[in-house]
């Protein structure tokens, strides 16, 4: 019978290390999950949240998963309140302020559970100012804490922190595997689970909430971006403005949803819960608004980085290896003959403008500049800077 660790795909070795600690109640306060992207490390993380949050407990019906209880449903949402992510807040990592924050925020009690699940994701980018205020947390957190770092390597992590961290080992999963798992667990063709995984930055976990995505959403944004990024080359200037605009707008319009979503579920609670952990609530909304925003933006700049990526294999005479075989007839019409070292330059531009967005840069004003670039190398001039 399947548990909250089945959910880590691509993970075996993961899967059962996680599941033998707690099933034989061996779980440490501090892990360090450390994998390259796509390696499914936050899915795993909540996968742990589960296991050790459900109320049945980890020798009850499907180990820590028993898929009927309210907690259970609420971690697999991602809105139970006492599982908490955090990513960094600055344009170059952690701010010193925002971990004290962490910090202060793990001396609460629980709302409601019996324990507290801290995830922080990209731990590399803790700076040593920052790391310094975190430590002796991560050395001697709370007996309801438990705190589950991400980062991409071991050495990219400052050896402070790695530590105090049970370090667990997540593979890189070739994309043919990932592809057949995606295909696997959503129905869809290989194919079309391939151009999901290069919409997703290589997440496995988001490429299969990308295709099931309500009404086919995501795939439909999909399409559209792809359509407009063919029709540049006919496009004057206000165009290009208008047309950023609108994909940016497009991008955010599942974020309403979320956000009734997450506005019915307070009130829901509203009546029994103090003030204190109705303000815990609002700011996890709030951070889970933001990582989404982030989320889809981050999918649309991977969406254009992939096209750009197909239209060098053409240009290179191999559109037999061409991902989005969905639009392969308009590619090789478009960059059919054209310099590969001028869309080479402008897949650095998708680079920077994602560098840009890290910096809080207005997203329309990072998209239109994107767009301006990406005509430029459908028109064949070769401006890329």
């Amino acid at each position: 019978m399947a548990d909250a660790f089945e959910n880590i795909l691509g993970q075996p070795k993961v899967r059962e290390f996680l599941r033998a600690s707690v099933v034989s109640e061996r779980v440490t306060q501090a892990y360090l999950f450390v994998g390259p992207a796509g390696s499914n490390k936050t899915q795993a993380a909540y996968a742990l949240a589960q296991a050790l949050l459900c109320p049945k407990g980890p020798r009850g019906p499907r180990g820590g998963s028993c898929g009927a209880c309210d907690r259970c449903g609420r971690i697999l949402r991602r809105k139970h309140p006492d599982v908490r992510y955090f990513a960094p807040a600055g344009a170059n990592g952690y701010l010193v302020e925002q971990v004290r924050e962490i910090v202060a925020d793990t001396a609460l009690s629980p709302i409601q559970a019996d324990k507290k699940i801290y995830i922080l994701d990209r731990v590399d980018q803790l700076s040593a100012s920052a790391a310094n205020a975190f430590l002796k947390t991560l050395e001697e957190p709370a007996d309801d804490v438990v705190m589950i770092l991400l980062g991409r390597t071991r050495e990219s992590v400052l050896p402070t922190i790695v530590s105090r961290c049970q370090v667990v080992p997540f593979r890189h999963i070739p994309a043919s595997e990932a592809a057949g798992i995606v295909a696997q667990n959503t129905g869809a063709d290989p194919a079309q689970a391939r151009q999901a995984i290069e919409a997703c930055g290589g997440s496995i976990t988001s490429a299969v909430a990308f295709l099931r995505a309500p009404g086919s959403e995501r795939l439909a944004f999909r399409t559209r971006l792809f359509s407009d990024l063919a029709r540049l080359g006919a496009a004057d200037d206000w165009d290009v403005v208008e047309m950023a605009r609108a994909l940016v707008e497009a991008s955010k319009a599942p974020l309403d949803e979320v956000r009734a979503s997450q506005e019915a579920e307070l009130a829901e609670n509203a009546d029994f819960l103090a003030k204190s952990a109705i303000r815990q609530i609002e700011a996890r909304n709030k951070r889970q608004l933001s990582a989404k925003t982030s989320e889809y933006l981050r999918q649309t700049t991977a969406m254009v980085r992939s096209w750009l990526r197909d239209g060098l294999m053409v240009a290179c005479g191999t559109p037999e290896l061409v991902i989005n075989t969905d639009v392969r007839d308009t590619l090789v019409a478009l960059f059919s003959g054209a310099d590969a070292a001028v869309i080479a330059a402008a897949c650095s531009q998708v680079d920077e403008c994602e560098r840009a967005l890290a910096y809080n840069v207005s997203p329309e004003t990072c998209l239109d500049t994107l767009l301006f670039d990406v005509r430029e190398v459908v028109h064949g001039s070769g401006r890329t800077d």
